[in-house]
């Protein structure tokens, strides 16, 4: 339920912001912005937010989510329509999905993804050392008045 609900966010969101770029500026039609939103949402909600940002951290996988909604959007719009010069169009509504997948990270972080990690788990480089301490570090030799 909760990849549903994340996925749901992600489409409204993505048809919201294509169309508001590429509709409102670039006159796409709506059913072209709707299907470029499908493919973009499923495939980079797979990709970049199950996959990515599970292994690395936000910043990662917002840049990675930044070339694979230029390249989508991109290659959709220019295989759907027959208006010239889509890439500044895609550029624009690539950057603006970034900005918005850079706070969805952070949702699906919180509310989506499980964290595995249990207290009893060591991060690499992050060292618990334990330090022994007794009454025999004084020293031996020194004779006492």
């Amino acid at each position: 339920m909760r990849h549903l609900m994340a996925l749901a966010i992600k489409l409204v969101s993505s048809f919201v912001l294509l169309w508001l770029i590429m509709g409102g500026i670039y006159d796409l039609s709506v059913g072209d912005i709707f299907t470029i939103s499908l493919v973009l949402g499923f495939v980079s909600y797979i990709v970049g937010d199950l996959l990515i940002l599970r292994f690395t951290n936000n910043t990662i996988a917002t840049i990675a989510d930044f070339g694979l909604a230029l390249f989508v959007i991109w290659l959709m719009a220019e295989n759907m329509t027959p208006i010239d010069d889509l890439f500044t169009a895609s550029l624009i509504a690539a950057a603006g999905v970034a900005v918005f997948e850079y706070f969805f990270h952070k949702y699906v972080q919180n509310n989506v993804l499980e964290d595995h990690h249990d207290e009893t788990t060591q991060v690499p480089g992050h060292f618990r050392y334990q330090t022994e301490t007794s009454e025999e570090i004084t020293d031996i030799n020194r004779k006492e008045k």
